[in-house]
């Protein structure tokens, strides 16, 4: 919850605020019933355990509606200053954490709206003119995605930060590149992490793009129709900080689009992050040796005393299927819902829920952890000098010697196959034995086998070369120095 302290949760299952002269609940819609809600009902069909988290944005739009109902002449501005001045007191009350949610008043609004009644009388009853339950959950949970999107948002920005660090310092360090995990080419380590800053880059353009749809307000579009009260939806909407209402009050109170695109969003970020965890768990392994990552981002085993576990990217990476499920749920959810609300959409806020506190987690944890990566220069290196990497380089090498690719490229896999039987690779051979491949080949081909001429050869917009990798941090700082 944006701006606020976590609180204790209280919550009494054994029945609500009100009770009749009989005893019995007293709900805001139980003018049509005769008969008590099934206590197994009651509680099944509760979402005050997980909505409570609302509050804050649910207080929010209430004190906009009532402003705007005195604004229009349905609320006097003594009953609005009543409504407003009783909202805050419960605001603080929830924040205190003395506040006693009752799983009889089902949700987050009827909660807030039963003691706000207790508390003022019949002015309270007055909050809910020209509104309904609807629009105003549709508003809560748009308020509410908005916040943590600005809050993701900051998070995001500073793991690329982070990233960014670690890049311009690491320019020219030389590590092997690689496809289908097999020594490619050399590239530097910090061309590698701009490589994850890059996927970043299109999360963010993501995230922002999703915040604009999500930025619009159904309050005022009430149960499916609309309202017969003469409302002002487009003060509403600037009171809430949204940049405009919606349009079509069907779609605004089922529309759960927003919530789909979050998710979507979460899902590919967490994919992208769990490719950077999968190559940071290789590279912390024995067999690499790449990294290091500090001791309070892993943990030991319980048998094997020599063990360090990169627990925290094994993690996230495991955590991406958890919100790639949120995302299916909240497809399925909503592929056979005719208009408008259903109670389906009671099961959208969990996966959203937890989908953000997930990324909001994970983020953490990556901002955290990234700077503090400690790169094994000369174990880079020294992997970069296996495999062949500079195979390429040679090929190039004699296609600028006038040789067609196609036959540079059959001259070359030559000369690896003889490396392989020798132990050599291309730079520890004699200028003699690459001759007996190519006579076009001359001393000044060793500039190019080097790990060192191979990097720097690649001096284009996007190239490995140390020279372009610190122009594109510096683009990179800007576009951050932008938002």
């Amino acid at each position: 919850m944006a701006g606020l302290t976590a609180a204790p949760v209280r919550f009494f299952f054994g029945g609500p605020f009100f009770m009749s002269q009989n005893d019995q609940p007293i709900k805001p819609w139980g003018g049509r019933f005769s008969e008590a809600t099934d206590a197994f009902v009651e509680r099944f069909t509760a979402s005050i355990g997980f909505d409570y988290r609302l509050y804050h944005h649910d207080i929010n739009g209430s004190i906009a509606h009532a402003t705007m109902l005195a604004r229009v002449g349905v609320l006097t501005e003594a009953e609005r200053d009543q409504i407003i001045n009783g909202l805050e007191e419960i605001r603080a009350e929830i924040v205190a954490g003395t506040f006693t949610w009752s799983v009889s008043l089902e949700d987050v609004h009827m909660n807030i709206e039963a003691l706000l009644t207790q508390r003022i009388g019949i002015t309270g009853k007055k909050l809910h003119t020209g509104r309904s339950r609807n629009d105003q959950v549709a508003t809560d949970i748009r308020l509410y995605i908005r916040d943590e999107i600005d809050a993701i948002a900051k998070e995001l920005t500073r793991l690329q930060q982070g990233m960014l660090q670690v890049a311009e310092a690491n320019a020219d360090t030389i590590m092997p590149g690689f496809t289908h995990l097999q020594t490619a080419q050399p590239v530097t380590f910090g061309h590698h992490l701009l490589a994850w800053f890059e996927m970043l880059q299109r999360d963010y353009g993501r995230l922002i793009d999703c915040r604009k749809r999500v930025n619009q307000s159904p309050l005022g579009a009430a149960a499916l129709a609309g309202t017969t009260y003469p409302i002002d939806r487009a003060y509403t909407a600037q009171l809430l900080g949204f940049d405009a209402p919606t349009e079509n009050s069907l779609d605004s109170v089922s529309d759960r689009d927003f919530a789909i695109e979050f998710c979507a969003f979460a899902s590919i970020l967490l994919t992208h992050m769990s490719r950077m965890s999968e190559e940071l768990v290789l590279w912390t392994s024995s067999q690499f040796k790449f990294i290091d990552l500090p001791d309070r981002f892993c943990t030991g085993s319980s048998i094997m005393p020599q063990k360090k576990n990169p627990d925290v990217p094994e993690l996230v990476r495991g955590k991406t299927g958890r919100v790639n499920g949120h995302l299916i749920a909240l497809l399925t959810l909503m592929k056979s819902q005719p208009l408008a609300y259903n109670k389906d959409n009671q099961e959208d806020k969990e996966p959203v829920f937890d989908a953000i506190d997930t990324v909001k987690d994970c983020l953490r944890a990556f901002a955290d952890m990234v700077p503090a990566i400690q790169p094994r220069t000369a174990e880079m290196y020294e992997a970069a000098k296996r495999g062949f990497s500079t195979a390429t380089d040679l090929a190039d090498y004699l296609v600028r010697r006038g040789v067609p690719f196609r036959d540079a490229h059959e001259i070359v896999g030559k000369s690896v196959a003889y490396g392989v039987q020798t132990g050599k690779d291309l730079s520890e051979m004699s200028l003699v034995e690459l001759q007996q491949f190519s006579t076009v080949i001359e001393q000044d081909v060793f500039a190019v086998l080097t790990l060192e001429g191979s990097v720097a050869a690649r001096n284009h917009i996007g190239g490995t070369a140390p020279v372009q990798v610190k122009a594109a941090i510096e683009r990179a700082k800007a576009s951050l120095a932008s938002r």
